[in-house]
């Protein structure tokens, strides 16, 4: 003989009486909450109701407060961020524009590691760019007024 046990249809006896308990409780626990909330709660609830009683749009409404700002002409700057990626950016977006290269850590030293094979770039600089910082590959930053100088030179030889 088998016994077959399945789920009653309807909701236990137990969630009933729970139910049951908060409904007659609903204006203490109001105002419990209420006490607890230092208002807020009813304030919610108030929003609540007045928001299901407003009339809904009929369709999609589209409001543009003033206007897109005109595109402006991008203003390079070269940068070290904080990951020591050496980068030019557009001043005003701050979105990058070129990669220039790497800070880099060997023996404790600080150093730049221009964007080319040689250094394990993926996507290398161009010929002309390469031309330009050739000679900075391998320079040692020591310093954060050497790293503002070394700005300063990159800036002159791309004229930015």
């Amino acid at each position: 003989m088998v016994d077959i046990f399945s789920k009653s249809d309807g909701p236990r006896r137990e969630d009933v009486a729970c139910k049951r308990i908060i409904e007659e409780n609903k204006t203490t626990i109001h105002k419990l909450a209420d006490q607890i909330s230092g208002g807020q709660f009813s304030r919610s609830r108030a929003a609540n109701a007045k928001a299901k009683e407003s009339p809904k749009p009929d369709g999609l409404r589209i409001h543009i407060m003033g206007s897109a700002p005109a595109p402006s002409a991008p203003d390079p700057v070269v940068r070290v961020s904080l990951n020591g990626r050496v980068i030019v950016v557009d001043n005003t977006t701050s979105k990058q524009m070129r990669f220039l290269g790497q800070m880099r850590t060997k023996n404790g030293q600080n150093f730049f590691a221009l964007a080319t094979k040689e250094n394990g770039f993926i996507s290398p600089l161009d010929e002309e760019t390469e031309e330009l910082l050739c000679d900075l590959n391998g320079v040692i930053i020591e310093n954060d007024d050497i790293k503002k100088k070394f700005v300063d030179v990159i800036t002159k030889r791309l004229d930015l």
